[in-house]
């Protein structure tokens, strides 16, 4: 039996296109001989639907779609992904399913067992939990189904009561099949590979994994579907950040083989700037997939010539296309003419379109106006982050006026401390670097230029500033990012409180300060724009903490 993988890239809620893939895929994989093609998990649909599968007009269209794709399932088994309705009064009134399409029918229908509602997940809102279990009989072979979350409630502490194999393995199954939609952050290949192999070592079976492709808004999906023999041994790996089909012959993973090497893999508990090359995909993708499927076509930004403004130019540039993003750079009185000057020369070097728009003189008007009324008070943040909403209005002037979507360049470490201006630099409708500390930034721009300089070298080695006021440094409002970056992923990815991260050596008086600007800025975050995930703990759906909360502010 030849089993294919196919690795697709849908759009939530585009019917018509996602079916057409599919069809696509089955004729593909029958042009290649297989007996079976898998696709993955709500393939039909998109993932993640969210608040859409409350619609029942969006489930009917689910179920019109697997009416069409059944239609051509006469000479090969498919296993596609799609909600499916609970015929029972008690519980949710859908699954998360994988259907079994043959010979034109609905052969048989795979219900989740295991649905997460933690970080960007919240499958419990929509679905009720698998409640049986059963073997796929397939052309002599007997098929064990489940779907992501399936298989990895593994290890010391297991998340749920039941694991799916558990119940399967009774039936004597010869090959497990998952389909998934699993997210990508720059550690999740490893730790998905060593999930994958624990299930294959506890079961004794080969797995074939078929994982989708794709960015949908924050979320970025690398597909890197996976074909494990019965040992361990990786035998197939799809490419990750773009569309794939290929499969095997089963028998040949029913074979002996060698036994698995061990990879001793153990997530690293600081944060590290390894993985820089993922996370420039995963950006790619995230900016491709936001303007294409949102039918946008071209970006402008602010370009102040500072190392966040320059990293977000240049990734854009490379996602759209040179003519399709637009620099504006403002110097304002307090810019230094270096900025302005890294600013020009990082847009010839892309030779992507840009404008100079002094603002000297709407911010003297604005302070004009505002000086009856400031009271004689000093020079504050006030007259600071007036000179940044004058640039969002402007950047948001030419957008409306030409149609440009504007991308914001705040990263991780700004947004966490609160330094950011509402409705200033924090404006934008797709945010490229909110998921990365400015540290990570720094080594993404190093690997911009790895093979020629296309970022100014200044850009990189200049003291970071807002030049917001007179010799301004972030450093005069934040600790040192080498040591605040390792502060806040402490707090935020790996869920460490004050005392577990001063035992870390880091200072106490410093951590204290750290974590109240975190938790006190949320006000600021929740009106925040989507962020491309790449960490696994990303601003946005994945992390809900209360606005008005006590704890550690």
């Amino acid at each position: 039996m030849k089993i294919i993988l196919a690795q697709q890239n849908y759009h939530i809620g585009n019917f018509e296109l996602n079916t057409q893939k599919i069809l696509q895929g089955i004729k593909d994989a029958t042009a290649q001989g297989a007996d079976l093609v898998v696709f993955s998990e709500l393939c039909v649909c998109g993932y993640p639907p969210r608040d859409f599968l409350e619609f029942e007009d969006f489930i009917q269209q689910c179920y019109t779609a697997i009416d069409t794709i059944k239609a051509h399932t006469q000479n090969i088994g498919v296993l596609v992904g799609a909600p499916c309705r609970n015929p029972q009064q008690e519980g949710k009134d859908l699954f998360n399913a994988a259907w079994f399409l043959y010979e034109g029918e609905v052969k048989q229908v795979v219900h989740k067992t295991l649905l997460p509602t933690y970080d960007v997940f919240d499958e419990y809102r929509y679905f009720e939990p698998g409640f049986a279990w059963n073997v796929i009989p397939f052309k002599g072979k007997k098929l064990a189904v489940t779907i992501c979350e399936d298989i990895w409630n593994l290890g010391d502490n297991p998340l749920y009561r039941i694991c799916p194999m558990d119940q399967l393995i009774s039936q004597q199954p010869d090959v497990m099949i998952n389909l998934s939609a699993s997210p990508f952050d720059y550690l999740s290949n490893e730790t998905r590979k060593e999930i994958i192999r624990a299930n294959v070592r506890k079961y004794k079976l080969p797995m074939l994994y078929c994982n989708t492709v794709g960015s949908q808004t924050e979320i970025v999906f690398e597909g890197g579907s996976l074909i494990f023999d019965a040992q361990g041994n990786i035998v197939k790996e799809l490419p990750y950040f773009e569309e794939a089909i290929d499969g095997i012959e089963l028998d040949e993973l029913l074979k002996p083989a060698a036994t698995a090497e061990e990879t001793g893999y153990v997530p690293g508990t600081a944060l590290s700037l390894d993985h820089i090359d993922r996370i420039h995909q995963a950006l790619i993708m995230g900016i491709k997939d936001y303007f294409g499927k949102m039918g946008f076509k071209k970006a402008i930004l602010g370009s102040s010539g500072g190392i966040d403004s320059a990293v977000t130019l240049a990734l854009a540039v490379e996602a759209l296309g040179k003519e399709n993003v637009r620099a504006i750079l403002m110097p304002s009185p307090y810019s230094t003419e270096h900025s302005v000057d890294d600013a020009v020369a990082l847009s010839e070097n892309l030779d992507n379109p840009y404008d100079i728009i002094r603002i000297n003189d709407i911010y003297a008007s604005f302070l004009n106006t505002l000086e009856p009324h400031f009271n004689g008070l000093p020079f504050n943040v006030a007259e600071e982050n007036t000179q940044s909403r004058i640039r969002g209005n402007l950047l948001m002037g030419m957008a409306n006026k030409f149609g440009y979507i504007l991308l914001n360049t705040s990263n991780k470490s700004e947004l966490s401390t609160g330094y950011g201006t509402l409705y200033g630099d924090m404006a934008g409708g797709l945010s490229v670097l909110g998921d990365l500390y400015k540290m990570q930034v720094y080594a993404l721009a190093r690997y911009i230029n790895r093979d020629k300089e296309i970022i100014p070298a200044n850009i990189i080695e200049k003291a970071p500033s807002a030049e917001l006021r007179p010799n301004q440094k972030d450093s005069d409002s934040l600790p040192d990012y080498a040591i605040l970056d390792q502060i806040l992923y402490q707090y935020i990815e790996r869920r460490q409180g004050p005392r577990e991260i001063i035992a870390q050596g880091f200072d106490a008086a410093l951590v204290a300060r750290t974590l109240k600007l975190v938790n006190s800025n949320e006000y600021k975050r929740n009106q925040f724009c989507p962020i491309i995930r790449v960490s696994s703990k990303a601003f946005g759906v994945g992390r809900r903490v209360p606005i008005v909360g006590k704890y550690l502010s």
